[in-house]
């Protein structure tokens, strides 16, 4: 919105031309989306607090999390309002990768909106049931799938990047929605799974986030692609504006998350950040890197398949509990430290992933 003006503008002003500069954009898109939070928060924390909107600690769980009953939850609309506020504002308007992204993570906050509302609202345990929300997760991951496939103008859009190979890209032809489907779906709910400690998951969003926004601004640029050896792909480097806005965003609502958690984002922040997380990896091409990268939200996700699996079975449990933060807190581990620990490992798979774009 603001680039079409500072477009106009730079007709009759030489200086407006700066904001076409992608890097100030993201600049000026991160703190827009902070500032929001910063503003808006005590007064949304207030709000649920207000309408007795919290959260319900499961009886199964550690000790410790009995404190945290009725600490509002839902926060995540907090993030989604900044997100797509600073997005609007600076980024470009007419990319289409802009509207998907901001599509699925408005599809996704309905889907967690829902079942927020049932769960603290409507004091319905189960909330949305699970059929349902996979379907409407699906119907969204799918149809963006479809949509990034059928407008695809390069082969580079649609072929498998392989890491660590400067030459190795495998044409998917339709499988492109297939992998689409499961890097969306799948990447939602891994971080909505690893949303169980203060701060745990937002914390590991943004930096995994942070890296796209960087992978997508090279992705972009034509010479930096060239050099790299990764695919060029006009357009994706708009979506650095929506990962800087992801970032600000998160950091802001991380101001109140943090332990002791005054708000939770919920479902309705969980499961649209990682869906976002998840399209914008698929547009750049790095579904393999992202899947490096968020490894603290891949383990999270195996140990709760294999908890369930093995109990299935055996009827017995691998971990104390599942998913594996519990698990560390159960071994008598300060909740702190767990998270702090998971960030640790977080910013080492971030540079790790980001160096096998030149490892090749």
């Amino acid at each position: 919105m603001l680039l079409l003006l500072a477009d106009y503008l730079s007709d009759y002003y030489s200086a407006f031309g700066v904001f076409k500069y992608l890097t100030l954009r993201a600049i000026l898109g991160m703190l827009t989306s902070l500032l929001i939070s910063l503003v808006f928060g005590p007064y949304m924390i207030r709000k649920l607090n207000t309408l007795q909107i919290g959260q319900s600690v499961r009886s199964d769980g550690p000790e410790t999390h009995l404190v945290k009953s009725g600490t509002p939850t839902m926060g995540g609309a907090l993030i989604l309002m900044s997100i797509f506020v600073s997005t609007l504002l600076w980024a470009d308007l007419t990319n289409r990768y802009v509207w998907t992204v901001l599509l699925v993570t408005l599809a996704f906050g309905l889907i967690g909106w829902v079942d927020d509302y049932r769960k603290v609202v409507e004091k319905n345990s189960a909330g949305l049931p699970a059929r349902w929300k996979y379907l409407w997760q699906s119907v969204a991951g799918l149809a963006a799938g479809m949509f990034l496939y059928s407008s695809a103008i390069s082969p580079a859009e649609t072929e498998l990047i392989v890491p660590f190979f400067k030459n190795v890209a495998w044409p998917m032809g339709f499988f492109y929605v297939v992998l689409s489907y499961f890097v969306i779906v799948g990447s939602s709910n891994a971080v909505n799974l690893t949303d169980g400690l203060d701060g745990l998951a937002i914390m590991p969003t943004v930096l995994v986030g942070g890296a796209l926004g960087i992978i997508a601004y090279l992705t972009g640029h034509a010479t930096f692609a060239e050099y790299l050896h990764i695919p060029f792909i006009r357009g994706a480097g708009e979506l650095m504006i929506f990962c800087s806005a992801l970032g600000g965003a998160g950091l802001g609502f991380l101001w109140f998350n943090t332990y002791p958690a005054q708000v939770f984002m919920g479902d309705v922040g969980a499961l649209s950040l990682g869906a976002a997380l998840g399209v914008i990896a698929i547009v750049v091409r790095q579904e393999i890197v992202f899947f490096i990268m968020g490894g603290i939200f891949v383990l999270e996700t195996v140990s709760v398949i294999m908890q369930v699996a093995s109990f299935k079975l055996t009827g017995k449990r691998i971990f104390r509990m599942a998913p594996i933060h519990h698990h560390y807190e159960l071994k008598g581990w300060p909740e702190p430290r767990v998270i702090v620990r998971f960030w640790i490992i977080t910013v080492m798979l971030v540079l790790f992933g980001l160096a096998t774009l030149k490892l090749r």
